[in-house]
């Protein structure tokens, strides 16, 4: 296929051409900057099922262990512990729950792995001004007279590129938090304190607001503190104030400030994230507060999902509907996530004194009430988004989603959730093989020629796989009369018990939106009256159909 055009060399329009170029199609990655900026920590939370993203295009591992890893998240309120978690780790998985590491040196990794991978393009210094699309293509301009066209465009641009969501008459509404948020990434000695998060409510040393405190690699930690909304930093440093507000939590150390910064929270999403030829991801699609570190990994995650369906539809695997859902999903995860970070947001900066002698008692009472805990929002930690209600998963009355887990939890395994993962036969992770497209996980008393005869008519890459060769059963749920059908990302797409053939090609025809119905079946009903949903077409000449 023609090669689809990235707008914005960030971690998200770089992740979306390196897993493009895993499917075999070809980028072009335009950065109106001269070079990269590689200035201040800016996005470091990188959390597991994203280190996992990076892994498949040779950047996970190193991105982790260059990386701080911490697993405990601890809450205090004023000069007392209220209580702290330590994250969830189902099934065996590769990475930790999350790492710390700076946003520039994550953009170093990856452009390392982007300078050795011929199918991805790296253009700096291409501002683009002119955007045009129709049935075949798309076409874009730069301010320098250079034009180009690409089957699809991806806006990875960032928060910033108004004008472009103007030519795509996208809406991005939303709102703007008034208090201001101080950054210094300072570079100091805190012994005990480089494998945890801290927050504070209410310290002393910042009375009536709140602070963050983060490990970075290199004993540099990054340190958030709320400030008034006419907070001026250049005032405070000429004056002594910010060494003063330093000392106050590092005590008599020397220290030095790598960076420095004063931002101010944007809650803000696009009415459609799919424009004809044109997805937009990332910051350029939405906008959340920090707290929970939903930003970054959220539009990583956009960028999974626009790679592995436009490679689908690319191929000829899958009708153009399938793109459709890039926005059906995406959009909700979004929305999933201002829903989190406004409520954490509503907590740290009451707009009300209702709301703040509200939060004023559950602090007060957190320390020795644990129900009173559950209350206290410091942020919940970014989580993969559960696609239950996607257009592409099967439900199953079975495995109903029991809604939102507790904090540091995930859902247990079942259709739309990303599934847990665990070493596999040979040597491979589970992940590592569904990534490589559709997986029919089969249990011991399943029909296995029914799985491989509805895979040898499915478009596109499908592997068939004992669960009995996956250590997962525990993990799973699974039950031996089951097929797991797991997505090119990594989702559960259907949990399938004792399906016939028809049945199987059914849920892999609705999860690449190629005609396919819920596979639904009453006992007693006959295998002739079941919607088949089969695709009507064979994967194109020279596809990669592969089975074990």
């Amino acid at each position: 296929m023609d090669p689809v055009l990235v707008l914005g060399a960030g971690p998200v329009g770089q992740t979306t051409a390196l897993l493009l170029a895993r499917w075999g199609v070809p980028t072009v990655v335009l950065d109106r900057r001269p070079a990269r900026d590689a200035v201040g920590s800016k996005a470091i939370c990188q959390q597991r099922d994203v280190l996992d993203i990076w892994e498949a295009v040779g950047a996970g591992r190193r991105i982790a262990d260059e990386g701080v890893t911490w697993t405990t998240a601890r809450t205090f309120y004023r000069d007392a512990e209220l209580f702290s978690y330590t994250l969830a780790d189902p099934g065996r998985p590769a990475f930790p729950p999350f790492v710390n590491i700076s946003q520039s040196r994550t953009e170093q990794i990856l452009d390392e792995r982007i300078a050795a991978e011929p199918l991805v393009d790296l253009r700096w210094g291409h501002d683009v001004t002119t955007v045009e699309q129709d049935a075949s293509g798309v076409g874009v301009r730069c301010a320098d007279g250079t034009r180009l066209r690409g089957s699809y465009l991806v806006v990875c641009a960032g928060s910033r590129c108004d004008e472009l969501r103007r030519m795509l008459g996208v809406d991005f509404g939303g709102h703007s938090f008034d208090d201001r948020f101080l950054i210094c990434d300072i570079r100091t000695d805190l012994p005990g304190w480089a494998t945890e998060r801290r927050f504070y409510f209410d310290p002393a040393w910042n009375p009536g607001r709140q602070v963050l405190i983060h490990p970075c690699p290199g004993s540099t930690f990054r340190i958030d503190w709320q400030v008034p909304a006419g907070y001026d930093l250049d005032e405070e440093t000429a004056s002594g104030a910010l060494d003063a507000r330093i000392r106050a939590i590092i005590g008599d150390r020397d220290y030095e400030i790598v960076w420095k910064s004063v931002y101010r929270f944007h809650t803000r999403l696009v009415d459609r994230m799919r424009c004809e030829r044109i997805l937009i991801a990332g910051d350029a699609a939405h906008l959340v507060s920090p707290f929970g570190a939903r930003g970054l990994n959220s539009g990583v995650a956009d960028a999974e999902n626009a790679a592995w369906k436009i490679a689908y539809v690319g191929h000829g695997w899958a009708p153009d509907a399938l793109l459709d859902t890039y926005h059906d999903e995406r959009h909700a995860a979004a929305l999933e996530n201002i829903a989190v970070t406004t409520a954490t947001m509503d907590f740290l900066v009451p707009q009300d004194e209702v709301a703040a002698a509200h939060r004023r008692g559950v602090l007060s009472r957190a320390a020795a009430e644990p129900a009173a805990r559950a209350l206290v929002d410091s942020g919940r930690l970014s989580e993969p988004f559960w696609y239950v209600d996607s257009p592409l998963t099967t439900p199953n009355p079975a495995r109903p989603f029991a809604g939102r887990p507790p904090r540091g939890s995930v859902p247990p395994a079942g259709p739309g959730v990303l599934v847990p993962d665990a070493p596999v036969a040979g040597g491979v992770r589970l992940r590592e093989i569904a990534r490589a497209g559709f997986l029919l996980l089969i249990g011991g008393r399943a029909d296995v020629a029914a799985a491989r005869q509805a895979a040898a008519t499915t478009p596109g890459p499908v592997r068939v796989v004992a669960l009995d060769g996956v250590d997962l059963a525990g993990t799973l749920g699974a039950h031996p009369d089951e097929v797991w059908i797991i997505r090119p990302d990594a989702h559960v797409a259907a949990v399938l018990g004792n399906p016939t053939h028809h049945e199987i090609r059914a849920a892999l025809a609705r999860a690449t939106q190629s005609g396919g119905e819920p596979p639904w079946r009453t006992t007693g009903e006959s295998e002739t009256s079941r919607p088949s949903g089969t695709p009507s077409t064979a994967p194109p000449t020279g596809a990669s159909t592969t089975r074990s």
